[in-house]
């Protein structure tokens, strides 16, 4: 059924991280289609990452970098890891090794019937005060956008390449999972959601926490919200 994939997923200093995620790509998500592509984009990190991802490409040509120059923020990295996709399905996920990619088995299915399924952590394994921000912006979301997802910024999404050839999202912060899910929902595609198992972060540190990374997400929600009012 799904023939060719690509995976695309973020990266900011995953240097320890970044070779066991390719690897359960490659093992995980690999024997399920029939043509594979991975795109990493390495955003600003200071660390070995893109490095790391240097040495697995020239091995495995499936594998390919992005290089951000300077640290554009977690929404930029994910936009350009999708809309780099060269293939009929795009999977976006994380690079800190979260989630088991296995779990994409369970999504595929839908894809004869749906144009995403979007996932949605079953325990989320963070700090407390992520899982309540995390609540809460999901709440806003759905309050001001109508029901969009039950885990807006969950990162775990398999897609048609259809939605990314059809919508536009302008958000390049920690807003860009809530808009790409909005827009796809305005534009008429059907989503389905499919809980997924999270695991604690084992090595590395998160970024969506820190105050300017937050208060740039509210500018853009909001933005957003009057963006639409007006050309209603």
């Amino acid at each position: 059924m799904v023939t060719s994939l690509t995976v695309s997923m973020p990266a900011y200093n995953e240097e320890l991280n970044i070779k066991p995620m390719v690897d359960m790509v490659l093992t995980k998500v690999g024997p399920l289609v029939d043509d594979l592509e991975v795109i990493i984009v390495d955003d600003g990190s200071k660390d070995r990452t893109a490095a790391v991802v240097e040495e697995i490409a020239a091995l495995d040509p499936r594998v390919r970098l992005i290089r951000h120059p300077v640290n554009m923020g977690y929404g930029a990295a994910v936009k350009d890891s999708i809309w780099a996709a060269g293939k009929e399905f795009i999977l976006t996920t994380d690079s800190d090794l979260q989630f088991d990619l296995g779990e994409v088995a369970r999504f595929l299915p839908h894809m004869l019937t749906a144009d995403m399924v979007a996932g949605y952590r079953r325990s989320r394994s963070d700090p407390w005060y992520r899982r309540l921000f995390g609540n809460g912006w999901s709440w806003l979301v759905n309050l001001l956008f109508g029901y969009t997802a039950r885990d807006v910024d969950c990162a775990f999404k398999l897609f048609k390449r259809r939605i990314i050839e059809t919508i536009t999202v302008q958000s390049g912060g920690a807003m860009f999972s809530a808009e790409f899910l909005v827009r796809t929902k305005q534009a008429g595609f059907i989503i389905v959601e499919e809980p997924v198992s999270h695991y604690p972060r084992k090595a590395g540190s998160q970024t969506g926490a820190r105050m300017h990374v937050i208060l740039r997400a509210f500018k853009e929600l909001f933005k957003l919200r009057w963006r639409m009012w007006k050309t209603k």
